[in-house]
């Protein structure tokens, strides 16, 4: 739990553009093709992202998926009410088996969490395994750091914008959009 609080407690000053990421990824839900009823965050954190989802979109049901507990019970603290519209799932999505059982989702997001599968050569599994989960005409939104200028150093851990790109495609999207590049982050949208 110590742990957990120290990243709550630092994450938004130290990249304070994660709040304008997350009024982007609520207004591309908002503006999606097919009406999103259920969400799924993989790698969700104190629940920034879905304070801010849950508050834009009161017609979304969402499922918070993270392997730490202690993330978990921070997130339920700062949803209070709103956390009547989530369900918690621990879990990591670096096990392959990750998407057992939680069913289908008109959007999967995730911010800042990519890169926790602790080499980029994963992120095409990932990225394929949200796929399966999607509802036809679903909406996948990945924001992630980036490596190269403006951007992180370790070209192990991080993908440049391209390798992000070619990660997506790889997977079996076809429709990508770059919907945001600030502070060493960048946001896609994928069909």
């Amino acid at each position: 739990m110590t742990d957990a609080r120290e990243w709550e407690s630092t994450a938004l000053s130290k990249r304070p553009c994660r709040t304008a990421f997350f009024a982007q990824f609520a207004e591309a839900i908002a503006s999606a093709r097919v009406p999103v009823h259920r969400v799924l965050e993989l790698g969700s954190g104190p629940g920034f992202l879905a304070e801010q989802l849950l508050r834009t979109l009161p017609a979304i049901a969402y499922v918070a998926l993270d392997f730490s507990p202690a993330m978990h019970q921070l997130a339920a603290q700062r949803l209070g009410a709103l956390g009547s519209r989530v369900q918690f799932v621990e879990r990591s999505f670096r096990a392959s088996t990750w998407p057992q059982g939680l069913g289908r989702f008109e959007c999967v997001v995730t911010h800042q969490a990519v890169h926790e599968l602790r080499h980029k050569d994963h992120a095409r599994a990932l990225h394929a395994q949200a796929r399966q989960v999607l509802a036809p005409g679903g909406l996948y939104l990945v924001c992630d750091h980036f490596v190269g200028e403006g951007g992180m150093k370790n070209d192990q851990l991080f993908m440049s914008i391209d390798e992000q790109r070619a990660a997506l495609l790889d997977a079996g999207f076809a429709a990508l959009e770059q919907l945001m590049l600030e502070g060493g982050l960048v946001l896609h949208s994928a069909r």
